[in-house]
């Protein structure tokens, strides 16, 4: 039997969870350094995912795993990948070592602040993380749609104790305040995604009635589903097949996040420290935009079709209005969290567009937007974590004392508006192209989200880095060598794919082809009309 790729790639992380946890409380250093060390064996092995993968095969999911698990109830360990999830299981399993190296002291604070010598925040902490990425890792693999359920659901678990529990104390005036503000932000991240994933599930049981009803064996095989929908043995009443999209695109949504289901957003980031922030926006909630792609547009493409209107105009107030309350921000992390809402809006409206461009784009969208997300975010935390202050108001003149991180942060917020030359603005082109080709009017409209970005952007960079050096940012230091070696490769792979985007175009738009083959939608076709040169050829 041939090597099980997929499962060491999210076993190995869950492992480290549990090894970093167990190492005495008294060895602080040595569980940082246990868990860097099998973020880093994760990514090899999704590095060998990514050498294994034949994006010319022509199948739709390759390195397959499956087993039997649950064979009552129909349930299977299928595993298998495409390009999509190639290219997102690459970009989390780069993120999370940057993320540790980021967060390596973020949770020393809390030692000592409880004489229980059975209280270990650093162990904690990074044991947390190992298990997020373990969950994300194998939610991107599961083509079994329980086996996904399951893991969409519990990745909220270590994620509310990363907000809840290790949260940002700067700018508050005491300890106490500091916990109920993470307390409250944690409490709503979680009952949202809790209450869009209990409409998933009856979704999801109703998908599994339907299948033993039409099929004579109930099952949750994305690949059986498929085979038996083009063979005409499975047939979804148009109510029904209406009714499970919407289940399964609710919690999609709140997961994205898509207005008007985005408000635990901006505060689950504001609370969270920095790297926790770039879990949540870079990583976790790519699973939801994911899913979309994987399970809503293939499952449902009927019901995709007739609730795309709807969603391109969510997709459409999401960009504007995430933008124009970015504009309006005093605090920084709110800053990005809301222009996280925006960039997330051109992502759906990409892939609801329902053009080759348009979804190639949106997936683009998600690998660049979690790299500049991170970049923009950790630089941030650094420069927050030297002043103690999340408010814009409290910097000024910082590119003075701190050349190298006034330096850093121009380039990722650059990246953020999507400047020509660095990764976003290829993703965004494409959604723009191929939203305007078949929704002029929507793809007009979503331009105007370009305009605010570069406001919200470069007015943040003139507030906190240019001008008059203000009083307490005079002793601020520059970029150290740990930040350094973070932010070092988050900006390089922004001007690597900005320039040469073709490694992931490469990956990504076979499976994209094969989404459009299921909702069976083709592009539109150009309104110019042929010349008679043209017409003769």
């Amino acid at each position: 039997m041939s090597f099980p790729l997929l499962t060491a790639t999210a076993a190995i992380p869950a492992v480290g969870a549990v090894a970093t946890a167990a190492v005495p409380a008294a060895r602080r250093a040595a569980a940082k350094w246990l868990a860097l060390a099998f973020s880093l064996v994760t990514l090899g092995l999704a590095a060998a995912q990514l050498v294994r993968f034949d994006p010319g095969s022509g199948r739709a999911f390759q390195l397959t795993e499956s087993h039997s698990w649950i064979a009552d109830f129909g349930v299977r360990y299928d595993l298998g990948v495409d390009g999509i999830a190639v290219a997102l299981i690459g970009l989390t399993t780069v993120l999370v070592p940057l993320v540790m190296l980021a967060g390596w002291h973020d949770a020393d604070v809390l030692e000592g602040a409880e004489p229980n010598r059975h209280w270990r925040p650093t162990q904690g902490f990074f044991a947390l993380i190992l298990l997020v990425e373990a969950m994300v890792v194998i939610a991107f693999e599961a083509t079994d749609v329980f086996l996904f359920y399951l893991f969409f659901e519990a990745m909220l678990i270590p994620m509310y104790f990363l907000i809840g529990g290790f949260g940002d104390r700067a700018g508050q005036e005491t300890d106490a305040e500091a916990a109920a503000q993470r307390s409250r932000a944690a409490v709503k991240f979680l009952l949202y995604n809790l209450a869009g994933g209990l409409i998933m599930l009856a979704a999801v049981i109703g998908l599994y009635a339907v299948t033993a009803h039409q099929l004579g064996n109930g099952t949750f095989s994305l690949t059986e589903i498929l085979q038996a929908r083009a063979a005409g043995r499975l047939q979804l009443a148009t109510t029904t097949e209406r009714a499970l999209f919407l289940g399964f695109f609710f919690a999609f949504a709140v997961k994205a996040p898509l207005w008007p289901l985005h408000t635990w957003l901006p505060g689950a980031m504001g609370e969270s420290t920095a790297p926790v922030a770039v879990l949540i926006t870079a990583v976790v909630d790519k699973v939801g935009t994911f899913a979309m792609l994987r399970f809503c547009l293939q499952l449902f493409p009927a019901a995709s079709k007739w609730a795309t209107p709807v969603i391109v105009v969510l997709s459409l107030v999401s960009i504007l209005y995430g933008a124009l309350l970015a504009v309006a921000q005093r605090d920084i992390k709110r800053l990005i969290a809301y222009a996280s809402i925006s960039h997330f809006g051109f992502i759906i409206l990409g892939i609801f567009a329902m053009t080759t461009q348009g979804q190639g784009g949106a997936t683009l969208y998600m690998v660049n937007h979690g790299i500049s997300t991170a970049a923009l975010m950790l630089i941030a935390g650094f420069l927050i974590s030297r002043r103690g202050s999340r408010l814009i108001a409290d910097y000024g003149g910082v590119q003075k004392v701190a050349p190298v991180l006034a330096g850093t942060f121009l380039v990722a917020g650059l990246a953020t508006l999507s400047l020509p030359g660095l990764a976003p603005f290829v993703s965004e082109f494409l959604v723009l192209v191929g939203t305007f080709s078949r929704y002029p009017v929507a793809g007009g409209i979503a331009t105007l989200g370009i305009v605010l970005a570069a406001l919200y952007v470069l007015v943040l960079y003139q507030r906190t880095m240019t001008g008059p050096v203000k009083e307490p940012v005079r002793a601020l230091p520059d970029l150290r060598a740990r930040e350094l070696a973070v932010v070092a490769p988050l900006i390089a792979l922004l001007l690597f794919l900005g320039v040469y985007p073709k490694p992931l175009t490469r990956i990504v738009n076979p499976a994209v082809e094969h989404t459009m083959s299921q909702v069976r939608q083709t592009d539109p076709r150009p309104d110019v009309p042929l010349t008679d040169a043209e017409g003769a050829k």
